[in-house]
């Protein structure tokens, strides 16, 4: 048996074998990636086993493109998975669409220990008992009807064509503790929760139960997951006992809540990892972002690799009280690594914005390559994340540019504003190959020839090369750009004031 007490000891484990099982029923939500990325983290950290299995019982609402956005995503967050749906492993198949006859098993036992029943009752039954609890004040519950029926009423009720579902039989009076390693001692009473459907009408299991069977026979120690299934847990103990199986250990974390704490929804931001994916959010930064919902590090360092973070990682520094979605901090962070990635690997992933907003088309030329490089390196320090990199780049391959800033334009009306711009078309008439040093010094020797300093020189030069008042270095602008642009945006511009 896995011994836990993060209060006295350090994790001391045989064998971590932890399970990611979504429901392919919709777009893989943050929150799921967080639930994933706990447990990938946990069974990294202790040499364990992460298993990824799908949980598609929901007929109607399950698809095959659901799954495949899930374990794509998973793939990209860099989630590698040991045992599983397309890895394969001992203890499949890993899909509960092709465990039913397994289920089926375990029920027959259930059924014949006298744990389980068949229960008859309509759906307008159980809603007027649900309204008659309810009127009392009550916790709606199942309250038994079918619970010692005769095998004489069985059969009659199935003669008048009543398809039953099977009901686990809870026991009462009894009390269900839950030692969970994140939120401690939790207690249920069994008279509070009602005998469940543990399997439908039409042989599908229901998720109480079926999660049970799959967890104990993939073996799985730990299971790590959101507080909203806290209340799941005492059927789930039940089901253990009457199995005569260990119960794996349990650790609910918190919600993900908004700015507003509120619950996470689409006014917080995007709620699908694709989303974050088509922003151009970088994979490494989503996993830093997500690692620190709910859980802290050791120290005050919030920029964390994945290495980092799978040697920090421990359930005793997760935290009980919800976690706040802050948009901001992820923006911020992403940002951080968009500026400490490599060069060519941040390139690639922003020639598809480009691409698609009409300013190159690919495969590019080595050459085309090179020069967009310098167009990326001139502007991430100003991105967020990657898609907004068009708004900041349209100058480089415009044909000409229009100069729409009040700002700007009273900039250009400056007295000493053709002067400067005439000095430095010529001089860069006649220079070579630009440089970054060799465009610092053109504007040097345009100060020195002219008369004016600072301001009076470089603003003119980047309203007359850009059509803004800001941006990327205007040495690096004037190196992008090359000498034919400089000097035909500085022939305009000076055409444009002499008008």
């Amino acid at each position: 048996m896995i011994c836990l007490d993060f209060r006295n000891q350090e994790l001391i484990l045989s064998s971590v074998r932890v399970r990611f099982a979504p429901s392919p029923t919709g777009p893989f939500h943050i929150g799921g990636a967080r639930s994933a990325l706990f447990n990938w983290l946990f069974a990294r950290r202790y040499g364990g086993t992460f298993i990824v299995r799908i949980e598609d019982t929901d007929m109607e609402r399950s698809t095959k493109e659901s799954e495949e956005n899930i374990l794509a995503a998973l793939r990209w967050l860099g989630m590698d998975w040991d045992e599983g749906v397309e890895v394969g492993g001992p203890h499949g198949p890993y899909r509960q669409t092709e465990r039913l006859g397994i289920y089926r098993e375990y029920i027959e036992h259930l059924l014949q220990e006298g744990l389980a029943y068949r229960c008859y009752c309509t759906e307008e039954e159980l809603a007027a008992e649900r309204d008659a609890l309810l009127k009392k004040g009550e916790m709606p519950r199942y309250l038994g009807r079918c619970r010692n029926l005769s095998p004489e009423e069985q059969s009659w009720l199935e003669a008048a064509g009543r398809q039953p579902v099977i009901r686990f039989r809870v026991p009462e009076g009894k009390v269900v503790n839950v030692n969970d390693l994140v939120r401690g001692d939790v207690s249920f009473e069994c008279n509070g929760i009602g005998d469940f459907i543990i399997l439908k009408s039409d042989g599908i299991p229901t998720y109480n139960f079926a999660v049970v069977v799959d967890d104990h026979l993939m073996s799985v120690s730990h299971v790590i997951r959101a507080e909203e299934h806290l209340p799941n847990t005492p059927r789930q103990i039940l089901l253990y006992e009457a199995l005569g199986w260990p119960s794996p250990e349990f650790a609910h974390v918190s919600l993900i809540l908004g700015k507003d704490r509120s619950k996470m929804s689409k006014r917080h931001g995007a709620t699908a990892v694709e989303q974050y994916q088509e922003k151009g959010y970088l994979p490494e930064a989503l996993d830093n972002f997500l690692a620190l919902l709910g859980w802290s590090p050791g120290g005050e360092e919030e920029i964390l690799t994945i290495e980092a973070l799978k040697q920090q990682f421990s359930l005793e520094r997760v935290a009980k009280s919800p976690a706040v979605f802050d948009l901001d901090k992820l923006n911020w962070l992403n940002g951080h690594y968009i500026r400490q990635a490599p060069l060519g690997e941040i390139t690639d992933l922003a020639i598809p914005y480009l691409e698609k907003a009409g300013y190159i088309t690919t495969p590019l030329s080595q050459p085309k390559y090179e020069w967009v490089k310098m167009v990326v390196d001139a502007v991430r320090e100003y991105l967020t994340c990657l898609s907004e990199i068009t708004g900041h780049v349209a100058f480089f391959f415009a044909d000409m540019i229009e100069v729409k800033e009040n700002e700007a334009k009273e900039i250009l009306s400056g007295e000493q504003v053709p002067a400067v711009l005439a000095a430095l078309r010529n001089k860069v008439a006649g220079s070579g190959e630009l440089t970054n040093s060799e465009a610092k010094l053109l504007l040097k020797e345009v100060g020195k020839e002219t008369g004016f300093k600072g301001k009076q020189v470089f603003m003119p030069v980047r309203v007359a090369l850009t059509g803004s008042t800001h941006g990327p270095e205007l040495n690096q602008v004037m190196v992008i750009l090359g000498k034919d642009k400089i000097y035909s945006r500085l022939d305009r511009a000076l055409d444009m004031i002499s008008r």
